[in-house]
């Protein structure tokens, strides 16, 4: 059937439709990853985002029950230049369109995605809608709706319900959920971690009932900002044992720091940005998904120092701590999709909690 995306500033995009058909409003963004669209459309970051992939041809090896991030897709929209009807792989077990259809999620094809994308460079990330109709009619209307769309905290949305665990012999993280990829648990369980996955809305008392050596914040979707309480949970926690954030854990422990942050005009949405690690003096292809940035100018020079800048535009990819054994990074070392270049700093976390311990005996 054919299909519309129409941006908040008026561009319309006319093409087909695939997946479920129907109506859906969220803010439009741009991922460049040439693989790895399942972990796209279950990465929780994603939650309340219309995504364009730039690779043009999309679906081409299928779906398979390994390569997922959450329980299901979190895009409210998939948009492509070309889909793969026929998928050819070993692991496949139904086409992109079968899934999306499954799962209630709105996809279109056939646009011009590197027009689109050109636009959100150019003009910053839009809110959009996508419409399946033969004609699209009362513009005005719907771009009005367009532009009163918001997602309060979507966090709150994706995070765990209850507390889960995952057995291991080594060191016991505390996992702090404010949207996770599986792979943060896998990435933790290759060290033999047990691991405790916790609810957004979890006190620091009941992170610190389990007694874990150390603490992980995830990833999430969302303004930074919209957490009070995760900041202000974080804040409790700082000092009682080693932390490493990850993405919108990597903003909200700076914003407990007193640092500040601000909405970047499109977003790292990718699996190919290029990042350094100052003090390797080395830099790595990292794997990214936020559309927020921590302030340089914000940051106290007394508690924490850039440890990771973005060869691109030079934003802050990563900080360490001085007031505690505590370091984050913007970027997703657990990859998925995407490069696992930067997993070594899952045993830099390991070696903290080592330091920590031997310090504390």
């Amino acid at each position: 059937m054919k299909a519309f995306l129409l941006l908040e500033d008026g561009t319309v995009f006319e093409g087909n439709s695939f997946g479920k058909e129907g109506k859906v409003v969220g803010e439009v963004v741009f991922n460049t990853g040439m693989t790895g669209y399942q972990e796209v459309l279950t990465d929780p970051s994603y939650c309340g985002q219309i995504v364009c992939m730039t690779y043009p041809l999309i679906g081409n090896y299928g779906v398979n029950l390994d390569d997922i991030e959450s329980v299901k897709p979190q895009v409210k929209g998939f948009i492509v230049r070309e889909l793969c009807k026929t998928p050819s792989n070993w692991r496949s077990i139904e086409s992109l369109n079968e899934y999306l259809k499954r799962h209630g999620i709105i996809g279109l094809e056939g646009i011009d995605t590197r027009a689109l994308t050109i636009i959100l460079r150019n003009r910053g990330t839009m809110k959009g809608t996508i419409v399946t109709c033969e004609t699209l009619e009362e513009i005005e209307e719907k771009i009005a709706e367009v532009k009163a769309y918001t997602v309060s905290n979507p966090v709150l949305q994706v995070t765990t319900p209850e507390i889960k665990h995952y057995s291991g012999e080594g060191y016991k993280i505390a996992l702090l959920d404010y949207g996770l990829k599986k792979n943060i648990v896998r990435s933790l369980q290759k060290r033999n971690c047990e691991v405790y996955v916790f609810p957004c809305t979890a006190t620091a008392e009941e992170v610190l009932t389990v007694e874990p050596d150390g603490i992980m914040l995830s990833n999430g979707p969302g303004d930074p900002k919209d957490c009070r309480f995760q900041i202000d949970n974080i804040k409790k926690l700082i000092g009682k044992k080693p932390i490493f954030g990850i993405c919108l854990g990597h903003q909200l422990t700076a914003l407990a720091n007193g640092a500040d942050t601000e909405k970047l005009k499109y977003g790292h949405r990718g699996c190919n940005h290029p990042v350094k690690d100052i003090e390797k003096d080395m830099t790595y292809i990292t794997s990214q998904n936020h559309g927020y940035t921590i302030i340089k100018e914000s940051l106290d020079p007394e508690i924490m120092k850039i440890s990771h800048i973005n060869m691109n535009d030079g934003t802050i990819e990563g900080l360490k701590y001085k007031n505690a054994p505590m370091f984050t990074v913007q970027f997703h070392p657990e990859a998925s999709p995407g490069p696992g270049d930067t997993a070594y700093l899952f045993d830099e976390f390991i070696k903290m909690i080592d330091e920590a311990g031997s310090s504390n005996k």
